[in-house]
């Protein structure tokens, strides 16, 4: 069985799903929408990818330009089983009763407030809960880092609570009209942020408390996350677990010299596609466990983390398998993840 999906968006999220739709076995890339036509959609022509745009009016802008247009969004939708809206925050609501009306299940993104969807949806932690479902919102790119993370030692080792600084990138690197140029803005300055809030949409039985700050770069974002475990534990522990677990990258500083999230980007540069991280990266130096806590740094390639889960997503929503390990296997294997970075 092949399910026929479309992309709502082809910004930094939207072409990188539609390339892994590209290459998984049991998906089709009927197409997607674009707003804009710019290098985008000329480089989506050149790949043989089906071109829709919003609305009738804005065939003309794109033929004028030697793109060519399959349709509009109505047309997309009538094609497919399945749309992964990756509209801007807040657009994909506004689309939310268009696709309803169609029949269509929708992945929505992180972006969306929970309520766009049935269900957020973390795939280390929710997959079974989230089949056949008409909607899921898979998780923003932190909170997919936070879950990965927690719901992996939990399975392992139970999570009472848990407590996380986040220091946020202010811009994706191709946002040159946003970000903080010299200044390091709380984000909100009250303590909780909502990052924690949203883990809880996932998790909802847990303490969790998070703070935020975003700094002038645009490369990754780090956490310094502590977690109170239901078990003593040390060190050797939460290595064993996370060097098995699927999605998350130990790097050790001292072997490899990398120290920085530049260092993480500039070598994923030399071995992957745009430089991706679909991982989460765990500092394996920085993994302290006193008791039953532990306490870590990770790093979040907030350009690729949800890559993996919007996969999933449509998955889960279609049923094409009922397995959370079945899933990864096919996803993980197909985008080469957990490859080496060095």
């Amino acid at each position: 069985m092949s399910v026929k999906v479309g992309v709502n968006g082809y910004g930094t999220i939207g072409k990188r799903v539609s390339h892994a739709i590209f290459l998984q076995d049991d998906m089709e890339l009927v197409g997607i929408v674009k707003r804009t036509p710019d290098y985008a959609a000329f480089q989506a022509q050149r790949a043989g990818i089906g071109i829709y745009v919003p609305k009738d009016e804005s065939i003309r802008r794109f033929e004028e330009k030697g793109i060519e247009v399959r349709g509009t969004l109505d047309d997309l939708l009538s094609k497919v089983d399945v749309v992964v809206d990756t509209t801007p925050g807040g657009t994909g609501a506004k689309y939310k009763s268009l696709y309803l009306s169609k029949g269509i299940k929708a992945i929505f993104q992180g972006g969306e407030k929970a309520d766009v969807a049935e269900k957020s949806f973390s795939t280390l932690c929710n997959y079974e809960d989230a089949l056949n479902k008409k909607s899921l919102r898979v998780v923003s790119c932190n909170t997919t880092g936070l879950l990965r993370l927690i719901c992996t030692l939990h399975k392992a080792f139970g999570v009472e609570n848990v407590r996380a600084i986040i220091v946020r990138r202010a811009a994706d690197p191709k946002e040159i009209k946003r970000g903080p140029i010299n200044a390091i803005v709380l984000n909100p300055p009250v303590i909780p942020s909502h990052h924690g809030e949203d883990v809880r949409e996932v998790l909802p039985w847990l303490d969790i408390v998070t703070a935020a700050v975003i700094v002038p770069t645009t490369l990754m974002h780090i956490h310094n996350v502590i977690l109170k475990l239901s078990k003593t534990v040390v060190k050797e522990d939460i290595l064993s677990i996370l060097e098995e677990s699927p999605r998350i990258i130990l790097i050790n500083s001292e072997v490899t010299g990398i120290k920085s999230t530049a260092e993480i980007v500039e070598a994923a540069r030399e071995v992957r596609r745009r430089g991706d991280i679909p991982e989460l990266i765990v500092f394996e130096d920085s993994i302290t466990a006193r008791g039953n806590e532990v306490m870590l740094f990770q790093a979040i390639h907030q350009e690729s983390i949800v890559i993996p889960e919007n996969i999933d997503a449509i998955r889960a929503v279609t049923g094409l398998t009922t397995s959370a390990e079945e899933t990864i296997k096919m996803t993980d294997s197909s985008l080469g993840l957990k490859s080496p970075l060095w």
